[in-house]
């Protein structure tokens, strides 16, 4: 179900929100690490419309637009800070900064004309910190800058989001992959993909909250999947709690259902859907 891992090992991970890469896959990173492979984690928006986070931040039910970039700006040091305490080096850490809650709307609509954020107010990358500032919000864009990603890195494993996922960024995300992954059909022998799900369902995971020591049960929304149960080790079960802690803004917002990823496993979905 998943490839043998070792020095030849080139991940890159297709996180859509800044803490998606540490649910779903810190203890995979990890053991790529350990290994000696390498490993990259894209995130294709900073996160800048969560609502929750974003009134806590803002310390208002009404945040601005400058709030929200700022909440944007915030989450990309906290996945830094994540993605280092996991191993992650600098080169390794890539944002594209794309529209947090948009990103199907760039797949389907706006594929050419440039999509407006109503939460940021601005219709391209406003980061500083992304590889590819002021590129617009148009899904053509973002399909250049995904492709220029896949060019830099030359992943021989890549960990997207199944389009099953009830996120709406997620779906758009796994969709953007297998697009993606169809274009460069003819390394498809070297470059594997395994998807994964974090929105899988009302009450999932469960139980909620921090229970070290126990395996992830199989979202609701990968009934009749074939997944893998990939086995974290007690120190990798350790150090995904404490990376996850870095996201801070998250954590306040949510603290119980991220912790509920905190397990002995993660799984991995060989085909996104049925």
């Amino acid at each position: 179900m998943l490839p043998r891992l070792g020095t030849n090992t080139s991940l890159l991970v297709v996180s859509p929100h800044p803490d998606d890469e540490t649910l779903c896959c810190a203890g995979l990173i990890e053991r790529v690490l350990h290994d000696g492979g390498q490993v990259s984690v894209l995130w294709i928006t900073s996160g800048d419309a969560e609502r929750i986070g974003l009134m806590l931040a803002a310390g208002s039910l009404l945040p601005s637009a400058t709030a929200a970039r700022q909440l944007g700006h915030a989450r990309i040091r906290e996945a830094r800070a994540a993605a280092t305490l996991l191993g992650v080096p600098p080169a390794g850490q890539l944002f594209l900064g794309y529209p947090d809650r948009g990103l199907l709307a760039l797949l389907r609509e706006h594929r050419a004309t440039p999509y407006r954020s109503p939460v940021t107010d601005v219709d391209a990358v406003p980061y500083s910190e992304a590889l590819f500032p002021g590129h617009p919000y148009t899904g053509e864009s973002l399909e250049k800058d995904f492709a220029a990603v896949l060019e830099r890195v030359r992943p021989t494993l890549i960990l997207a989001p199944s389009p099953l996922d009830e996120h709406p960024d997620h779906r758009a995300a796994g969709l953007l992959t297998i697009a993606a992954r169809r274009v460069g059909a003819a390394d498809d022998e070297q470059r594997q993909v395994r998807y994964w799900i974090v929105h899988g369902g009302e009450g999932w995971p469960s139980p909620r909250g921090l229970l070290p020591g126990i395996p992830l049960t199989a979202p609701p929304a990968g009934q009749g999947l074939t997944y893998a149960d990939f086995e974290l080790a007690p120190a990798e079960e350790d150090r995904k709690l404490i990376a996850l802690r870095a996201h801070e803004t998250q954590m306040r917002a949510m603290e119980p259902f991220l912790l509920s990823f905190v397990r002995t496993t993660e799984l991995y979905f060989a085909a996104p859907t049925r």
